[in-house]
Formats: C-alpha cells, structure tokens, sequence
C-alpha cells in the first residue's frame, strides 16, 4: 500500500527538493503551503499553518485532494532569523508546529519528522565558540536567537507528545545551510576569508541530500523523539579542514580527525541510525 505523505512548506527550497525525492520512492505526496511551488509535481493546498483549524484539517483529510495521512513532514516555517521581527518568527514558527504536532496527534498520525535547526548548536560560533570539533548531538542546545530559541522548545515539545503517545515516533532534523547546485557558484569566493562562512563551522547541505535524511528518517522503524544534525560529508571550503580550525578556533579541542575536507558538523549519528550517505558535492 502507498505511504500518503503531508509535507509542509513543500514549496520551499527544501521542501520541493523532499517532494521531488518521496514522489521518485513511490510516496504519494500532498504540498501544504502558502503559496503554490514553481516545481508544482504534487498536489498543493493552501494552508496556513498558524491557524489550527485548517492544519487539524489538512491532517485528517481534504476534499478532492486526500482522505487520510499516514504521515507528516514539517518544513513550513519562517526558514532563518533575521527575515521578519524577532517575536514574529519565534511566534509564527513555534505556533505552527504546535499546530501540526497537535493536529497529529488528533488524526492518529505516528510517523511525524520535521526540521529542527543547526543553530541550536550555538550559532553563530563567531559569537560563542562550540565546545569542541566536529560539533554533535551530545551537548545541550544553545539557542542564540529567537528562532534558534523557538526550533529548541520544538524539540521540548516533540518530546512531550512521544511521552503522551509511547506509540509515536518524532524525528527532528539539525538541517545544516540548504544549498541547490546553482548555489555553487559561489563557494569559491569563501577561501579569500575563512571567518565568512565560520559562524556554521563552514558546512552545508544540498537539498537532495537533505531529502534524502527526511526519507530514511520516514522508514525509520523507532517510536520516541529523536534528533539529527544533517549535513554534507564535506565543507564549503577549498582548504583543509584542520587549517581552517587552527586558523579560526585554535583554542578549539579536536575530538578526532574529520579526514582533508570533511564536514564539522557531525553526521555520524545521522550515518549510524539512518543508514544517512550523502551523494552530492559542491565539488563535483
């Protein structure tokens, strides 16, 4: 039987890149959003995700377009701080995913994953420095901002429901930067200064690969709330991996060697748990 999937912010840059990636693996998949993709290959509802309502709606079946979910991902949000006032995105974004955690919840809906943030390991680390390098799960989050701030309640919160539901499982993932190959274009210019791309420990994630991290977390057989940070294998940086650390947080311990290019933030757990690979490079 098709695994019908409700993906919200699914026009998003992400989001298409998921919609593109679930489609291709046989999922049946529903666009819940704001505005309709430029990448329009699945059905899309207007929803507004701040309205409880239309989310428990959307959740438990739509008109013409559904009758049921089998599961959830939830991208819709405010996507960076910065873009709108600060009590506005951490009240825009932590209202609707209460909404769709909730409305979840009430529909019977077990499988949810969603996209925490890279920014609940301290960023920017120009402002506080990480504990140590690769930065992983294994540290408390250290929300800077009020976005950051509003992606750690998340979590909290995914936590709670699997304590209300011991049958439910919530996988949130630390999306690194997202990136689509025409993004490319640009990393060269990072080598003329390390310090510019320092403050996510130079990572990033290509939205093919972030799809990728969202369907293995899907077919995950688990139930509980877990967390992933997800990047690429690599950073955004032409140099060594270990010069730019002694360059820019010398003070910094290394707890291992991440090999001549490799990524910061830790993808092992990602790697270990999800059976994650990522298969794309800025440098191919």
């Amino acid at each position: 039987m098709t695994t019908r999937v409700v993906v919200t912010g699914g026009s998003g840059k992400l989001g298409r890149a998921v919609v593109r990636d679930l489609l291709s693996h046989g999922y049946e998949v529903h666009n819940i959003d704001r505005i309709p993709s430029p990448d329009p290959v699945a059905p899309f509802t207007r929803i507004d995700l701040g309205d409880y309502g239309q989310v428990i709606e959307a959740l438990s079946g739509i008109e013409d377009r559904y009758p049921s979910v089998d599961a959830v991902v939830h991208l819709g949000a405010i996507p960076a701080p910065g873009l709108t006032a600060n009590a506005a995105t951490f009240t825009h974004n932590i209202t609707a995913t209460h909404n769709v955690f909730a409305a979840a919840r009430a529909a019977g809906i077990t499988n949810v994953v969603w996209a925490s943030s890279e920014t609940l390991l301290g960023l920017p680390f120009g402002q506080v420095p990480p504990p140590y390098l690769p930065v992983d799960e294994e540290y408390p989050a250290r929300p800077q901002s009020s976005y950051a701030l509003a992606k750690h309640l998340e979590e909290q919160m995914a936590a709670q429901f699997c304590r209300w539901n011991p049958a439910l499982k919530m996988i949130g993932l630390r999306f690194s930067n997202v990136m689509e190959p025409h993004d490319y274009a640009a990393f060269p210019s990072y080598a003329d200064d390390p310090r510019l791309r320092s403050w996510n420990a130079w990572s990033y994630i290509d939205a093919r690969d972030g799809a990728q991290a969202v369907r293995l977390s899907l077919e995950l057989e688990a139930t509980g709330m877990d967390i992933f940070i997800i990047a690429n294998a690599d950073s955004v940086m032409p140099q060594k991996s270990a010069d730019l650390a002694a360059e820019v947080f010398p003070d910094i311990p290394i707890t291992h060697d991440v090999g001549e290019h490799g990524t910061f933030l830790s993808i092992e757990k990602a790697r270990r748990v999800l059976g994650y690979n990522p298969q794309h490079t800025w440098r191919s």
